[in-house]
């Protein structure tokens, strides 16, 4: 281990692997002055994987443009397409290519179909729009409404499984993206548990430490970067991770400028959107940015506007699912003694108590058993166990599946629950939620939020919290749109307690 004598550390003693905890080594500051680090080489196999992402995206780009105009002109309707169709399969990529459909793949760590839905709804519109205005050139005979109707809506939905499709095989083929992480020991473990849900096709290799001396020898020294270059070249790191928590401003932009010099692909942890969230505007003040924050809560119209959707979506489900309701009832009344539906007091908007309705998947005596369990709780602040012995065999089945949460949408109908939204606490959990986390409560709870699509029994309630309020100070449509969809095959593969 190397000391203050000035003796520089070797690389490997500069990182630590994930799930090792080490005292970094200190490193040397030399005022020499910096020099240009030769870039890595644009073709590497970071830079093969982001191209074969590109392509098999394009890939299915093309595929979706033409099942759509096949089944809306051949099939739909009476007509023929043309041997000019294949000029206008093309546009489809141009368009994509253009609103940057391709390259946010090479930017991003969770890379997700569902995320692009506005876009590719936008693209679907403008390829429907443009083969109308041009069909007299692509297709014998004349394209009715229902056509283009069918155009527009098979291809938005084409774009989307196709794009879903790609990327699933695109894991499967591609090399695992290598990050290196350059922050405290806490962080590192906090994101190797974030990529392990989110992003598995990412893998985190090491940490480089910063904390000892908030960055300044990345600040300053060329050596410190030499090292970290060779380390980027040994270990075949792809992308470079910085968490900004532990440095100022000024340190902050120094490092990252310094980092992009490597070569590689960089993502900044920066702690200010640990509180404003993803929905900001950037605005620009003859050439000086200034980040534009949205009001905390819902304004009045999105108010009417969520409870529209709850009351339209709740209404379809209960009608739907009337028949399946039906039999988990009889279940649960056949399962053990005991009633059908479990009542409990939990804390809604704005701190108002209201009674959850669930189908009961416990004993009678589950709640007089409690105390005796406390000792087995796993989970910080919320009581969660993976074997509750309190659970009945039907009940274990319904928690499984989250059958047993249905009856919610009673909630949703009476205005006491939304479909998205803060998860409900009850009130001793409530008590522990202190600070600015309380204004969580702004809006109704939900049926399903973001806590919902990660593992129950791996979320602390001061995490589980600090979602809720991200969510609700970021709150669009849109959101809530893809919570629920994201939350059907979460259920269904049984990611969740």
């Amino acid at each position: 281990m190397p000391t203050n004598s000035g003796v520089a550390p070797s690389p490997r003693d500069d990182v630590t692997k994930p799930r090792q905890r080490r005292q970094a080594s200190p490193t040397i500051r030399s005022r020499s002055p910096l020099r240009l680090i030769a870039p890595i080489t644009a073709w590497n196999p970071a830079a093969r994987r982001d191209a074969f992402y590109r392509r098999l995206l394009a890939a299915a780009d093309v595929v979706a443009a033409g099942f759509a105009l096949l089944l809306s002109v051949s099939v739909l309707g009476d007509d023929h397409l043309t041997l000019a169709t294949l000029a206008i399969l093309p546009l489809v990529v141009l368009v994509s290519k253009a609103i940057g459909l391709y390259d946010r793949d090479e930017l991003l760590l969770r890379k997700t179909t569902l995320d692009e839905a506005p876009a590719l709804f936008q693209l679907a519109t403008l390829y429907a729009l443009s083969t109308w205005l041009l069909e007299a050139v692509f297709v014998d005979g004349d394209i009715g409404r229902m056509q283009l109707l069918g155009l527009w809506l098979s291809l938005f939905v084409s774009l989307i499984l196709g794009r879903a499709l790609m990327r699933q095989t695109a894991r499967r083929m591609a090399p695992a993206e290598r990050c290196l992480l350059l922050g405290d020991e806490t962080t590192l473990q906090r994101v190797e548990d974030n990529l392990a849900t989110s992003a598995p096709d990412v893998e985190l290799v090491g940490r480089v430490a910063v904390e000892e001396d908030g960055g300044r020898a990345l600040e300053e020294s060329s050596t410190a970067l030499e090292r970290l270059e060779r380390l980027v070249h040994r270990d075949a790191i792809d992308r470079i991770i910085i968490a900004a928590g532990s440095l100022d401003a000024d340190r902050t932009i120094h490092v990252v400028t310094n980092v992009k010099a490597l070569g590689v692909k960089v993502s900044v942890l920066p702690r200010l959107f640990e509180v404003v969230g993803s929905s900001v505007e950037f605005d620009d003040l003859c050439g000086q940015t200034v980040l534009a924050l949205r009001r905390f809560g819902l304004s009045q119209s999105s108010r009417l506007l969520k409870r529209a959707f709850d009351l339209a979506g709740a209404s379809i489900c209960l009608v739907v699912l009337a028949p399946l309701l039906g039999l988990v009832a009889l279940a649960v009344r056949l399962g053990s003694p005991g009633p059908i539906f479990f009542r409990q007091t939990r804390i809604g908007r704005d701190g108002n108590p209201f009674s959850i309705l669930k189908f009961r998947s416990m004993e009678v005596e589950a709640e007089t058993r409690r105390h005796a369990l406390s000792e087995q709780n796993q989970t910080a602040g919320l009581f969660k166990m993976a074997d509750d012995p309190r659970v009945t065999r039907v009940g274990r089945f319904l928690r499984k599946t989250a059958l047993d949460e249905m009856p919610q949408l009673f909630n949703v109908l009476k205005g006491e629950m939304s479909l998205v939204g803060p998860r409900p606490l009850v009130a001793h959990e409530d008590e522990l939620v202190v600070g600015y986390h309380r204004r969580r409560l702004n809006i109704k709870p939900g049926v399903t939020g973001p806590w919902q699509l990660l593992t129950g029994l791996r979320v602390p309630l001061n995490e589980m919290v600090a979602m809720d309020y991200l969510y609700v100070g970021s709150w669009s449509l849109w959101q809530d749109v893809k919570i629920l969809l994201r939350t059907v095959p979460h259920v269904l593969l049984r990611r969740g307690m």
